[in-house]
């Protein structure tokens, strides 16, 4: 079976799969604890999406912490416990080898903050507006 690589192709099924599953894993071993930083254990850590690389080498978590405050705190425990991090999330998956775990802040609440306010703008607002091009 041939593979094609497209350039600027999304990520394959087996990414996603695979990157929802280490999300998932991240999220249930953060939410209960098991990882043996207090300072970590008291953070509420969201993680929003979780990106693999195409060989499943590297995930890349995308994360936030609650409320959005403390972010560099967060992103500084997790990168503190990368490796029992690593060894706890890939403990129950069946990969042939266990991804490294890299860590970044999740934008995507500020972008879509940012499209919120670009639709509020009256401007805006006059041009997405229907009943204003009825009045000819």
């Amino acid at each position: 079976m041939a593979k094609h690589h497209h350039e600027g192709a999304g990520p394959s099924q087996r990414q996603l799969r695979v990157g929802e599953l280490i999300r998932r894993t991240l999220s249930d071993v953060l939410m209960r604890g098991d990882i043996h930083d207090p300072d970590l254990n008291r953070m509420s850590i969201t993680v929003g999406e979780v990106r693999t690389s195409s060989d499943l080498k590297v995930a890349t978590a995308y994360i936030l912490p609650l409320g959005g405050h403390g972010a560099d705190d967060a992103l500084a425990a997790l990168r503190r416990n990368r490796g029992e991090l690593r060894r706890a999330v890939t403990k129950d998956m069946t990969l042939k080898f266990a991804p490294e775990l890299r860590f970044a802040i999740d934008d995507t609440f500020d972008r879509m903050d940012d499209t919120r306010r670009l639709f509020d703008r009256p401007d805006v607002k006059r041009d997405l507006d229907p009943a204003e091009d009825d009045e000819d």
